[in-house]
């Protein structure tokens, strides 16, 4: 985890200013704690800051490297590349000479070597920059599945850069302007690759990497998810995915620092857990497990989660020998402003998943003050088929995101998830069925199949892929940025590659062959988990159920609605709030419908915090 910014000017004026290279860096420096570099010639400046992970005395950034050829090279660079040991072997026989032991050098001899075809080469996840000396070009990549953020500003013939928008926000060439479009990524459930809610500021897609030069800029899609005949049965499936997750899971142990794993006590967190813990001369696995106050005391079921996840979680941490810690947070620290506040900040823009994001924040920085990497469950839904609409036949067949339709189906989300509140007319404005079709249509373009491909078979691979293209981007923004700025680097195993190309191939009587969500992975895990845990039901992240924090919600809301100087209420239905307010305050524990509370609030504190200017 660091943080990257920078930019290259061919001559239209962003220059080279010292002052708004330092501050822009400074915006990214939670995410780079240990250390901060730049580098400046014209016609580039690169900035960097660096969680020290790997190699912690060296690997300083930028780094350059020079060949005795005279070729030489820069690099700013974030994320972790887990087969760098392998490669710096292959780059040392092909004559290179390493003068630091991480994989920063790595990538940037991989690049001097391979050019852009370098990130064929790389497994793991990164975003990273590299000036060409020779060339006078900038190399831009992001990994294929998109886990590290990289995000750029085009100004005439130059490029701006960044790992996140408010270090591009802070730069004079960038302003904080949101159209419609921008809007409908506010309050999309389905990303459009390369945007951003921000008009002046484009997203690098996952898989693809960008030249810049005096002529302009040019991108090139390096990998993208495809069709290849899986010809195993099940049981070589089985053993085929147990080997590459637990060959992903000890690579992404490997770290200079300590190591936590993050147990909720469902099936994906505790399958990487057990294989933690059998990672060959590791010390005691770490796990860690989030909860609140009361939270067992007062559980109600509700439509996705059927228990706590703390005793789940204890019985995976004696299972598997590991030293356990429970995160305890109260509805205080949820409702606090400071902490929403940083929520906001981290993610650059609103959403409506309020304590779900303030408690992982939270989390985090627990989490942080322990270990410096976190491993956790996520992305096993996308790839294992977890999902409860995947398995209901009017949802998953339907022409439209599964999810959407999940969320137009239940009366709490209706209307949009956390637009309910919002002035019909601006939503009949920004036309979410449209926004919706076309990009459902424009995705459903890029799936690949054979040709005598069975209907139940193509629908799955479908659904995979717009889970993994529409779905999946929203989930790892949020990880990075709120883990990011904890400065706690996370890493997602089930992420990996080759096990996202292994399984999009795996047919869905396979992937659904005892009857349930998750098939293929419940049949890996069976000889590591206990039965209770093998076989529980899908939980998504807890929510607080203390009726105190509701309540508070709701109070913050109605203050909002009687601030006069409140941005957000000339974009609100002020009659539906009032209302809202009143069922709230009197039922504040049905945290779908507090959905639409926590867009309202986080969107006024954006408006206010960001200076946005609405062009709509």
């Amino acid at each position: 985890m660091c943080g990257i910014v920078g930019w290259v000017d061919f001559g239209d004026g962003v220059g080279s200013n010292t002052h708004v290279l330092d501050i822009m860096t400074d915006a990214v420096a939670c995410r780079g704690p240990d250390g901060r570099g730049r580098y400046i010639t014209h016609p580039v400046a690169l900035g960097h800051t660096r969680l020290a992970v790997i190699d912690l005395a060296d690997s300083h950034q930028p780094m350059e490297v020079s060949l005795p050829d005279g070729r030489s090279a820069v690099l700013t660079f974030n994320g972790e590349i887990y087969n760098f040991r392998a490669l710096r072997r292959e780059l040392q026989d092909r004559g290179h000479r390493f003068q630091s032991s991480g994989d920063t050098e790595v990538v940037l001899r991989a690049y001097l070597e391979w050019g852009q075809q370098c990130v064929d080469r790389l497994h793991g996840m990164f975003a990273f920059a590299v000036w060409d000396n020779r060339k006078q070009e900038l190399f831009l990549a992001r990994d294929r599945l998109g886990i590290k953020p990289l995000q750029f500003v085009r100004v005439g013939k130059s490029v701006i850069f960044a790992s996140e928008s408010k270090s591009l926000l802070l730069h004079p060439a960038v302003r904080p302007v949101v159209d419609l479009d921008g809007l409908r990524e506010v309050f999309s459930m389905a990303r459009i690759p390369g945007a951003t809610v921000y008009a002046d500021i484009d997203e690098l897609p996952p898989g693809t990497t960008a030249i810049v030069g005096p002529a302009g800029m040019a991108t090139r899609r390096y990998w993208q998810l495809s069709y290849a005949e899986h010809c195993g049965g099940l049981a070589d499936t089985v053993e085929d995915i147990g080997s590459i997750l637990t060959d992903s899971v000890q690579r992404e142990m490997v770290a200079d620092v300590p190591v936590a794993l993050l147990l909720s006590g469902g099936l994906d967190s505790s399958t990487l857990t057990a294989m933690a813990a059998m990672h060959p001369g590791s010390a005691r696995v770490r796990s860690m497990t989030v909860t609140y106050a009361g939270y067992q005391d007062n559980f109600r079921a509700d439509l996705v989660r059927s228990a706590p996840d703390d005793q789940y979680a204890r019985d995976v941490a004696r299972h598997v020998g590991s030293d356990h810690t429970e995160i305890v947070l109260d509805s205080a620290e949820l409702m606090d402003p400071l902490a929403r506040l940083a929520v906001l900040q981290a993610q650059d823009k609103p959403t409506p998943f309020g304590d779900m994001d303030t408690s992982t924040y939270l989390a985090f920085k627990s989490v942080r003050e322990q270990c410096a990497v976190a491993l956790v469950g996520e992305v096993a839904d996308e790839i294992f088929g977890g999902y409860s609409w995947v398995h209901i036949p009017d949802l998953a067949d339907q022409p439209i995101f599964p999810w959407v339709g999940f969320e137009q189906w239940h009366p709490g989300t209706r209307n949009g998830l956390g637009r309910s509140l919002f002035d019909p007319g601006l939503m009949n404005k920004l036309d979410f069925d449209t926004y919706y079709g076309d990009n459902y249509r424009s995705a459903l373009t890029e799936v690949n199949g054979p040709a005598d491909e069975n209907a139940a078979d193509r629908r799955a691979r479908e659904v995979c892929h717009l889970h993994l293209t529409r779905w999946l981007p929203m989930l790892l923004d949020r990880i990075d940025r709120l883990s990011g700025a904890c400065g706690l680097e996370v890493r997602v195993p089930y992420c990996d590659h080759r096990l996202v190309e292994y399984l999009y191939n795996v047919p869905w009587g396979q992937k659904t062959h005892d009857g349930r969500e998750k098939s293929l992975l419940r049949s890996v895990a069976k000889p590591l988990l206990p039965h209770a845990v093998l076989n529980r039901p899908k939980s998504p992240f807890p929510v607080s159920q203390d009726p105190a924090y509701g309540v508070g919600l709701y109070r913050a809301l109605n203050d909002v609605l009687s601030d006069v100087d409140s941005p957000v209420t000339a974009l609100l239905d002020r009659h539906s709030c009032r209302e809202a307010v009143k069922s709230g305050l009197s039922e504040p524990q049905d945290w779908l419908f507090r959905m639409n509370a926590e867009m309202v609030l986080q969107v006024n504190a954006w408006l206010q915090a960001y200076h946005i200017q609405l062009a709509i």
